[in-house]
């Protein structure tokens, strides 16, 4: 009896088919781009003399033995870390984008990028591991950007178009090529798959872009280092992307330790930290601000009913709620339990208590869905099943909300306090003014209790 054949020689099973045709069709014509640039340029430069030939081994060489190194470090940023990925080897890529023929650089990316594959990828079990074809595309974009600032090399280097131009300008006119060209082709897949990606937070919500320049800095020096030096220059690049590569893994270490595992937003801790900052740029800035704190209604009911699995992605589509609603400054975070909260640092209009109700009536809305129960399929789990989401029968906050209801408190900077925990008083009491309305309702600012009843 023969046994059926492996997945790599199933091509109708192959995970490629699953992607949207929109994305797939751009995925193909760039991958096409980069073949085709390849090979015309085979075509014209069929010669190879020893001196390129041993760039070519050594960056070959130095890209491998990089990823030997850091390997294990890799392997886990790789399928752990929920920001834009900074790729550390275009070290080398961009080294050999200045220093060889294109489709020589070429060559090095796909020798660098099927070790990477191979080595950091591919071990991972199944289903979690990476697809291949993000790779190859990966691979892809990074080439069609070797081309473009080999191009420029080429332009500005003697016998150009442009061969007046200072080398040191025309070095930094192919290293902003090879950027433009290979992030645009990344983030271009990135919208497409999600049109509403915020790709300016990508570039600019963190550190990444500094990374990512540092990274490209050091691939220009290290190829200036190997024309003036010779083949061992590249050993003194290894300690630096070393040194990159603990940075990222210490600030990937430190963004988890801010975030709630169940929601992705800050812990208690971060949120604290952060809003108090925030306030302090406020009060210098004259400016107003708010907090707001949100309780959804009868969450002990959820649970016990459907099970902590169903309550769990409640609390996951309620984060996600928050998240598309606000801004990317506002700082939101859970308190524990069933709680949220949100600093709004910047109020734009002039009566900063009207425009808090409107964001929290908003929130309160969209949040506030019309089922009197979960989905069909999120029944009572008993503390098994799956925790998927919307695509396993949990809540989706995109078709008629949630189906629970929540609670708003908020208060007003400065006129309700000046300090977070002045504030944070304020609203909890307008919260439980909330709850005794009657639930799913807002309130805003202090509040007037009447006075317990004389026995």
């Amino acid at each position: 009896m023969t046994s059926p054949p492996a997945p790599l020689f199933r091509v109708d099973r192959w995970q490629v088919w699953r992607v949207p045709s929109s994305l797939l069709g751009a995925m193909l014509a760039v991958e096409l781009l980069a073949g085709a640039l390849t090979f015309s340029d085979l075509v014209l430069r069929p010669d190879l003399d020893p001196a390129t030939l041993g760039l070519l081994v050594t960056l070959a060489v130095a890209g491998v033995l990089h990823t030997e190194i850091v390997v294990g470090i890799e392997r886990i940023r790789r399928y752990t870390a929920d920001t834009h990925h900074v790729n550390l080897t275009s070290v080398w890529t961009l080294a050999a984008a200045l220093l060889l023929p294109p489709a020589l650089g070429a060559v090095v990316v796909v020798v660098v990028y099927t070790h990477l594959y191979w080595r950091v990828l591919r071990p991972v079990p199944l289903p979690d591991r990476r697809p291949a074809y993000r790779e190859v595309y990966n691979a892809s974009t990074v080439i069609v950007a070797v081309h473009g600032a080999s191009a420029i090399v080429g332009a500005t280097g003697p016998g150009g178009v442009y061969e007046g131009l200072p080398p040191v300008l025309g070095l930094v006119l192919a290293l902003l090529v090879y950027t433009v060209v290979n992030t645009c082709l990344v983030l271009g897949a990135v919208a497409i798959v999600n049109p509403e990606t915020r790709i300016l937070q990508i570039l600019f919500g963190g550190d990444e872009l500094v990374l990512e320049l540092a990274t490209l800095c050091l691939g220009a020096l290290t190829a200036v280092a190997l024309l003036a030096v010779g083949p061992l220059a590249a050993v003194l690049a290894v300690p630096p992307i070393i040194v990159l590569h603990r940075t990222i893994q210490v600030r990937h270490l430190r963004e988890k330790a801010d975030l709630d595992a169940k929601t992705g937003l800050l812990n208690h801790s971060a949120w604290s930290v952060r809003s108090a900052h925030a306030l302090q740029v406020a009060e210098r800035e004259r400016r107003q601000a708010a907090l707001l704190i949100l309780d959804l209604d009868h969450f002990k009911e959820i649970n016990d009913t459907h099970g902590h699995l169903y309550g769990d992605q409640v609390l996951a589509a309620t984060a996600q709620v928050l998240r598309e609603e606000l801004r990317d400054h506002d700082l939101v975070g859970r308190f524990g339990g069933e709680e949220f909260v949100v600093l709004l640092p910047r109020l734009s209009g002039h009566d900063g208590r009207d425009e808090v109700r409107q964001i929290a009536e908003r929130l309160r809305a969209r949040v506030s869905g019309r089922q009197t129960g979960p989905p069909d399929g999120a029944g009572p789990t008993n503390g098994s099943g799956s925790a998927d989401g919307a695509a396993e029968g949990g809540p989706d906050p995109g078709r008629g909300g949630l189906g629970i209801t929540v609670s708003i408190g908020g208060a007003l900077f400065p006129a309700d306090g000046t300090g977070t925990t002045a504030l944070l008083e304020v609203a909890d009491s307008a919260l439980y003014a909330a709850k005794r309305a009657g639930r799913d309702s807002v309130r805003i600012g202090r509040q007037q209790f009447p006075a317990p009843e004389r026995p």
